[in-house]
């Protein structure tokens, strides 16, 4: 049986594409930052997410679920970051 691909999987980047973005955001390194799915459990590096960028801003899914996790929109003046789909993330601190 051939397998049909999915438009939604042929639009997906991986999580690295949100590197610069998160960078700006929060002035460290994100994509080996470790965040878990609130819907499913899995513990996954945010650069392993899976990226959608066709809309007004990213949203990132879980790859074991696909459930959203974090949706980030830059507007002129400002940049909004909604995490409600993953349990945590976790930035590491500068010693």
């Amino acid at each position: 049986m051939e397998h049909e691909m999915d438009m939604n999987t042929e639009m997906m980047l991986d999580g690295n594409a949100l590197g610069g973005m998160m960078m700006e955001m929060f002035g460290v390194e994100m994509t080996a930052a470790q965040t878990e799915c609130a819907h499913c459990g899995t513990g996954n590096e945010m650069g392993a997410l899976m990226v959608f960028n066709q809309a007004p801003g990213m949203v990132l899914r879980c790859p074991a679920c696909e459930q959203v996790m974090v949706r980030v929109v830059r507007t002129p003046d400002a940049m909004y970051l909604d995490a409600r789909g993953a349990v945590y993330l976790r930035i590491g601190r500068k010693t």
